[in-house]
């Protein structure tokens, strides 16, 4: 019986992550109360502590270049839902 992974959420792992570096609790006690391994735990404390730097700096700009791709994308979507629609409902007040 093949048992499949458990794939944990930004959220919690975060929550995993900030309890260890509190360090109120051993690594081995939050593993527990948790339920993950501790190795998981030491990497997604890892990833916190690295990618914290990331929040303060100016990198912010290379988001909004994707944004406004997607925005993009969306309006051109939408447009051309709106055409269809337009069509349809010609096409279908004949029939009404």
């Amino acid at each position: 019986m093949k048992q499949t992974r458990r794939q944990h959420n930004p959220a919690f792992k975060a929550k995993v992550a900030m309890e260890a570096i509190k360090g109120e609790e051993t690594i081995a006690e939050l593993a527990r109360r948790f339920e993950v391994h501790p190795s998981q735990i030491h990497k997604w404390k890892r990833e916190l502590v690295e990618g914290a730097a990331g929040i303060f700096g100016g990198n912010h700009d290379h988001n909004g270049k994707g944004d406004e791709k997607l925005m993009a994308q969306l309006y051109q979507q939408i447009g051309q839902l709106k055409v269809e629609k337009d069509f349809l409902e010609k096409g279908l007040g004949r029939w009404v």
